[in-house]
């Protein structure tokens, strides 16, 4: 580790076992408890710690998510440097990264620094108002992130974190669009002001947003969380509506096929036809071939 990092220390504590052996808790950097004397180099391999990027581990015990891999990356992070974009997203109300994916980290162009290869690092223009110190991890501020995600991620996948934190209150729609206006010749305006029109915090979750999204840019405008009634009663709130055509898109995440989901969703479903509509049920593998759900609603929209 470069010696202008910001892990002059680590983030870590030591408790006791019933062995009389002790433990590191918490995040640390290994080579930095090893200096300390706080443990060995052989009990740093054999004492099942969990290792999150390069040279950083972590307590087993700790649930092991994408949270938990940008604390230790912020440990090994200079000054001008910030865990940002979809990794920062976490903390603004769009958990979406995974445990595993690459952690996002935003620099100044004058700060020489790759990280470890489990780090994504972008260079550019980052300014001390960009940043907030959140669980003593630096993290950029909902706006920054917002930008950021939707400079550099793929359109459904910034759309969803996007949706998410405007859900949350952690960034408003016309922040969102002040921000696209105003942001001629900064870096990525050209993503960002396709990004921000696409923006409906309506949606639930992430698929619902990629779905929605591979609609919309086809031409189609289904509904988000649409109520649907029958008799004026409302039987069902669907996750994508066609309301004219009684037609009703419905993404089924794996909670779904829990064998109480699977009588409630029936149940559910029974009263859509009953009502006059139609379901199409998208899962998981739907989202690998947008092409082909794009396809399935013309031809449903047509019917």
């Amino acid at each position: 580790m470069d010696d202008g990092s910001r892990a002059d220390g680590y983030s870590a504590s030591l408790s006791w076992v019933s062995n009389r052996t002790h433990r590191l808790t918490g995040v640390f950097v290994g080579s930095h408890a090893v200096a300390a004397g706080d443990l060995t180099v052989k009990e740093l391999r054999t004492l099942s710690y969990r290792r999150l990027v390069q040279g950083v581990y972590a307590d087993p015990a700790l649930p092991f998510d994408h949270r938990l891999r940008c604390r230790g990356v912020a440990l090994l992070l200079p000054d001008g440097a910030a865990i940002g974009g979809h990794s920062a997203a976490a903390w603004h109300g769009a958990p979406f990264a995974g445990a595993r994916d690459p952690v996002t980290v935003v620099r100044q162009p004058d700060v020489e620094w790759r990280g470890p290869r489990e780090v994504r690092v972008h260079r550019t223009a980052l300014r001390p108002s960009d940043v907030v110190l959140i669980d003593d991890v630096p993290v950029t501020t909902a706006r920054r992130t917002a930008w950021d995600v939707a400079a550099l991620e793929p359109l459904g996948t910034a759309i969803a974190a996007l949706d998410a934190m405007v859900r949350a209150g952690r960034v408003t729609e016309h922040e969102l669009a002040t921000m696209a206006e105003h942001g001629i010749g900064r870096w990525g305006v050209t993503k960002v002001r396709r990004a921000v029109p696409l923006v409906d915090p309506r949606a639930e979750s992430p698929p619902e947003s990629r779905v929605r999204v591979a609609l919309v840019l086809a031409g189609l405008c289904p509904v988000p969380q649409l109520p649907v009634l029958d008799g004026g009663v409302e039987v069902a709130r669907v996750d994508l509506g066609f309301p004219e055509e009684r037609l009703a898109v419905e993404y089924e995440g794996a909670h779904h096929f829990d064998a109480e989901q699977i009588v409630r969703d029936d149940a559910r479903y029974a009263r859509l036809l009953s009502a006059g509509w139609r379901v199409i049920r998208l899962a998981a593998h739907d989202l690998r071939d947008l092409e082909s759900v794009i396809a399935r609603v013309r031809l449903a929209l047509d019917s």
